[in-house]
């Protein structure tokens, strides 16, 4: 069955076709309004009819955004998107006439890698986002994890152990839900760079950090390897509590040249006795893994209803 997903962020939605096997066969992306939520919807329901148009008919079209949101109000907790306290079901509805499923992103991704992905087969699968900011999504036993109150795994303003911040000599930096010393501040895109200018680096984006060390630059290679000693507490704090089977890298951060050997290096000799260590996998379906997941949901949920 052909299916749509959109991907929804604070600087694009992207609307993605799908063919019988989820292979993507069209693409299309649109800024994100700013500002009013009737700008916001006006796009999602002219990314929804899109689909439609290259479809040629109605399809299971699912809807993943990075927010928390509430499974029985429906409403929508994001900092970066204008829709923020409202009913984002009723307004889908509103705009296009049928009521569509809406996940986190993060979960979108973990359930999408779990379904023919890096996590295929898995018992219990972590997914990973690290990006701008910092998410990751669960599923057990082949489904999705129930999720009080519609919470993904947001590991990334839980807050960094003490412990690294004194090993590193480094402060409590805000964070931008704005708590203090979230693993986000530090481990996310944005916290490599800020890694980078405490170390004297100066202004630099992640990437360039990334370059830089992977040509032998000796303060790039050294913020690296600070920057993956606290990306293992993040991932020590998932392992104790969850105990993945497997963990998916998702997220701009993912591709950095051999981020999996240098996460898996740091965790390894921080686990505590008798506990397990993930398989740590990059996402085998890319930027593309969280909107695949949203419309395998929804021609899940389609079958399921036929």
């Amino acid at each position: 069955m052909i299916c749509g997903g959109l991907d929804i962020g604070g600087t694009k939605i992207e609307a993605r076709l799908f063919d019988a096997g989820l292979t993507s066969i069209a693409v299309r992306r649109l800024p994100t309004p700013q500002g009013a939520t009737a700008k916001f919807m006006d796009a999602l329901a002219d990314q929804v009819g899109w689909l439609r148009e290259q479809a040629g008919a109605d399809l299971p079209i699912g809807i993943a955004l990075a927010a928390i949101i509430e499974p029985d109000s429906g409403i929508v907790h994001t900092a970066n998107l204008p829709i923020s306290g409202e009913n984002i079901a009723a307004l889908v509805r509103e705009r296009t006439g049928r009521d569509l499923p809406v996940l986190n992103d993060s979960m979108a991704m973990a359930w999408s890698e779990l379904n023919g992905g890096a996590a295929d087969g898995a018992a219990v699968a972590v997914g990973l986002i690290l990006g701008t900011g910092v998410a990751a999504g669960l599923c057990i036993n082949g489904a999705l994890a129930p999720r009080h109150g519609g919470v993904a795994v947001e590991i990334g303003h839980a807050g960094m152990p003490a412990r690294v911040l004194l090993r590193h000599g480094l402060p409590l930096w805000r964070c931008g839900c704005g708590r203090e010393g979230c693993i986000e501040a530090y481990v996310s895109g944005p916290g490599l760079s800020r890694l980078a200018a405490h170390a004297g680096l100066g202004p630099q984006s992640a990437m360039n950090i990334a370059a830089a060390a992977g040509a032998g630059e000796a303060a790039a290679m050294a913020v690296l390897d600070r920057w993956a000693d606290l990306a293992g507490e993040c991932l020590d704090m998932l392992q104790l509590t969850l105990a993945p089977e497997v963990v998916v890298l998702g997220g701009g951060l993912s591709q950095m040249p051999g981020v999996v050997d240098r996460l898996a290096g740091a965790l390894s000799g921080r686990l505590l006795a008798g506990v397990a260590a993930p398989q740590i996998r990059l996402a085998q379906h890319g930027d593309s893994s969280g909107v695949r997941g949203a419309a395998l949901l929804a021609r899940r949920m389609a079958e399921a209803a036929a």
